[in-house]
């Protein structure tokens, strides 16, 4: 360090500094003090304030001031943000849909999806247990009722057949051969009858013959009273002759009538045998299209399984799914619009389920109009069934949200042309498949935005642009 003293450093502290230095072992030897001017002691004297309590009082006064007004402001800015309303969300016009209310007859409608189906559909199963050998026809395929479909094959039915056939040939010979032992026993009887009233016509003669004789002293009265004895014989030998006569002949009809039922039960199964070798050969059993054939050719099939399906392609019926909600108000002979995707098919309600399966009710319906070109079973079609129609009522489109019969909230437009839209509590009535009645907060001319707005729930204003 310079052996002058440090400018801006005061004098004391630099002789401190040299105390220091001296303690450490790098004593320098200190130079003589220079004078000091009187301007440096000057500059270096302490100075002494001088008590003004009332500047002091005025400052603390215009500190509480300022800070009054501070918290004043802060408080109020507080304040507004507190209360400072969110600002309204934009949305793009081209994002949103809106519908105008408007006043006039509305149709209380459902729709529910739904198939075409055959009104006319066979489904034929097996005859018996059985293998199959062949499949003819191809589903798709026009058949008429005597087209055979499938071929099957089983020994045991055939075996069946030629044992049901044996014994009726053999049942219809022991009823020819009882026919005419019964009938030998007949004539039998009847020669009998004839030989008895043959004798009881000679016992009268000889009776007659012998009263005269027998009066006259002739003969004896005992020869006369034998002969009369064996006349009064040979007449009830007569009568049970007759009578024997007439049962053998209830006895014949009736011998041949248990006969004939034998007969009759072995012929029907015959029949049954007969009809299950015919039920080989799988037929269509009505003309129509075959929709499916259930089974394979070698595969083995138990009896009654379902082989192939056949339907009228010309006769087709509509089965509808009405939720179960709007079921409540379908009834019978209700007109119904159907939409094929290819034209629009007018109908009524024949039948409507009693059960509900999947949160639906099953409708079918009659169609009365032609059908157009394509329709075919199992194409799926939507149905419009007409409820009702009300008259001269407020209405508008079904917005996203919103249940029949039910208050929900929607945003309309303060002025048509205008680009903000404020939230209005709305009652809604009736529904139809396109159209809700509105019963309070709207009026006729009002637009409203019927498109999903749940996310802006917190916000009563929007802005369109």
């Amino acid at each position: 360090m310079s052996e002058r003293w440090q400018r801006g450093i005061p004098i004391p502290q630099q002789l401190e500094q040299r105390k220091r230095s001296n303690y450490t072992g790098n004593a320098r030897p200190l130079p003589q003090p220079r004078r000091i001017s009187v301007l440096a002691q000057r500059l270096h004297r302490p100075r002494m304030d001088i008590n003004r309590p009332d500047l002091k009082a005025a400052k603390l006064r215009k500190r509480w001031m300022w800070g009054g007004v501070a918290a004043v402001f802060g408080c109020a800015a507080i304040y507004g943000a507190w209360n400072l309303k969110p600002a309204a969300p934009t949305l793009e016009k081209s994002a949103i849909w809106s519908n105008t209310v408007k006043r006039g007859p509305m149709m209380i409608e459902v729709r529910g999806p739904g198939v075409l189906l055959p009104k006319e559909i066979r489904w034929i199963a097996a005859e018996s247990a059985a293998r199959v050998e062949r499949i003819l026809v191809k589903p798709g395929a026009v058949v008429q009722a005597d087209t055979v479909l499938l071929v099957l094959s089983d020994e045991a039915v055939m075996d069946a057949l030629l044992t049901a056939k044996t014994v009726v040939t053999a049942a219809k010979a022991d009823l020819a051969a009882q026919r005419m032992q019964l009938k030998s026993q007949h004539l039998d009887q009847r020669a009998t009858f004839a030989q008895t009233q043959a004798d009881l016509v000679l016992a009268r003669l000889q009776s007659e013959a012998q009263k005269e004789l027998a009066e006259k002293g002739v003969i004896a009265a005992i020869e006369f009273k034998r002969t009369e004895l064996a006349r009064e014989q040979l007449e009830l030998r007569v009568g049970l002759e007759r009578e024997r006569m007439a049962n053998a002949l209830l006895t014949i009809d009736a011998q041949l009538d248990a006969s004939k039922a034998r007969l009759a039960q072995l012929e029907n199964t015959l029949q049954l045998r007969q009809r299950l070798v015919d039920g080989l050969q799988v037929k269509a059993g009505i003309a129509g299209v075959l929709q499916q054939i259930a089974v394979e050719e070698g595969q083995q099939v138990a009896s009654g399984l379902n082989l192939a399906r056949v339907a009228r392609p010309d006769a087709l019926m509509a089965a509808l799914k009405i939720p179960e909600t709007q079921a409540k108000d379908v009834l019978i002979d209700q007109a119904v619009r159907v939409d094929t995707r290819n034209g629009i098919v007018q109908g009524r309600v024949i039948r409507i389920d009693p059960a509900v399966t999947l949160g639906a009710v099953q409708v079918d319906v009659e169609l009365i109009s032609p059908l157009p070109a394509g329709a075919r079973p199992d194409l799926s079609v939507d149905g419009i069934i007409e409820i009702a129609s009300l008259a001269n009522v407020l209405y508008v489109e079904r917005p996203a949200s919103g249940q029949p019969n039910g208050k929900t909230s929607l945003f309309r437009f303060t002025v048509p042309a205008d680009q903000h839209a404020v939230r209005v509590d709305v009652s809604l009535g009736q529904a139809s498949v396109s159209f809700i009645e509105v019963r309070a907060g709207l009026n006729e001319g009002d637009q409203v935005i019927l498109s999903d707005t749940s996310q802006f729930d917190r916000f009563n204003r929007i802005r369109v642009r």
